[in-house]
């Protein structure tokens, strides 16, 4: 059992976190003032621009197919690469890539989405949740009609990540009611991809964080047959393989922000001095700081054990639960005792700690909630599909 990065592993760490050192951090001011006076977090050619460097760097593509122009990596590596990103706020994501499912598409589809996308021309979203249908994937509501060659989509679509400045969405559709019923969901969904230009609208949904996703409404809007995604009424496997992906990240993201903030807890322990001593003296500061150590060290494992999994080729999706349920609730905790550290200046906007703490309480909510992931993973040990112990 070998439970250490390889040089090539920690060669593409420090690239990395150089790279998040040198060009993100020093932007988090012009973030933070962008957010506050309600504009972008940063402007679209800014990003472009930050992606161009890290391209000049050798990432571009890190995990897309190497048929594609992409380096792909693999997922131990977009792990650790996703660890250090997530230690700076600045909303950054490297060129070159696509949702996975896009791959599912046939070669039409892949010239005309997955290869500008992959360039950076197109941006893409990926839409199921609905008003009515957030955790519970089976109750979605939106229909697609055949009507001739085309297909005609009607319904709303909410909380969709990147869903206000998407070329296109993937939508999860129902286009066969009788089936969808009687599989109880797992079959007559279809997914679509749906231009914007063919009539989809979306709008910002304000919260409590700086995220900023979309509602998506659908009135009449017609598709192409060539625009069925996959099979036709088998676009839920296809949703739950996005989603599944999307799990495991969320942990390990988590990590990278907890690592920020704990050293953050830390250089502040010692030059914040009280009643004569530095704060990093006083038990109750050592112990939370020794608390959110073991808790951030455990998710760690979790998620790179989640990662790793998937690069054997193995199904992950319990461990991605796990990864997900611990890494959200972990990134909580570390969170809540960072700010208590600071005192009242970590209540302040003099501090990017209370973004974080806005932030991170998102994490237990979306790709499945703490309750989802809980109710998966029990089922999976209680039936009998994972033993205990199985991962090791």
């Amino acid at each position: 059992m070998h439970l250490r990065l390889t040089d090539e592993q920690k060669m593409v760490q420090q690239t990395i976190r150089r790279f998040v050192e040198k060009e993100l951090m020093p932007l988090e001011n012009e973030v933070l003032r962008n957010e506050r006076e309600g504009k972008p977090s940063l402007p679209t050619g800014k990003l472009k621009e930050l992606q161009l460097k890290a391209k000049e760097a050798g990432f571009w593509g890190i995990n897309t197919p190497e048929e594609y122009g992409g380096a792909n990596l693999g997922q131990m590596m977009m792990a650790i690469v996703y660890m250090e990103v997530s230690k700076t706020f600045v909303p950054f994501s490297f060129g070159g890539s696509a949702d996975n499912i896009l791959y599912y598409g046939n070669e039409e589809q892949k010239e005309k989405y997955l290869i500008p996308t992959i360039n950076g021309e197109k941006k893409s979203c990926f839409a199921m949740t609905e008003p009515g249908a957030g955790s519970d994937t089976q109750n979605i509501k939106m229909t697609a009609v055949k009507d001739g060659d085309h297909w005609v989509l009607n319904g709303e679509k909410t909380f969709i990540t990147g869903g206000n400045e998407a070329d296109f969405v993937m939508a999860m559709a129902i286009t066969d009611k009788e089936l969808h019923q009687k599989s109880k969901g797992r079959e007559g969904v279809t997914c679509f991809i749906v231009d914007r230009d063919m009539g989809w609208k979306s709008e910002y949904i304000h919260t409590m964080g700086e995220w900023g996703p979309a509602g998506l409404v659908f009135d009449n809007v017609r598709v192409p047959e060539e625009n069925i995604l996959g099979e036709l009424h088998k676009g839920y496997n296809l949703g739950l393989e996005w989603i599944g992906f999307a799990r495991w990240v969320v942990g390990a993201r988590a990590v990278g922000t907890a690592e920020r903030l704990l050293q953050m807890a830390i250089d502040y322990a010692k030059e914040r001095v009280t009643f004569g001593k530095p704060i990093a003296e006083r038990q109750a500061i050592q112990w939370m700081i020794a608390d959110c150590a073991v808790d951030l060290e455990a998710a760690r494992w979790l998620a790179l054990n989640a990662a790793w999994t998937l690069d054997q080729g193995e199904d992950n999706r319990h461990l991605a639960s796990m990864a997900k349920l611990y890494g959200a609730n972990m990134g909580n905790r570390v969170v809540d005792k960072v700010l208590q550290i600071h005192g009242g200046m970590g209540y302040t906007r003099e501090l990017p700690i209370e973004r974080w703490y806005r932030e991170a309480r998102l994490w237990r909510i979306y790709d499945g909630t703490d309750e989802i992931q809980r109710m998966i993973i029990s089922r999976n040990l209680i039936k009998g599909h994972v033993k205990i112990g199985q991962y090791i």
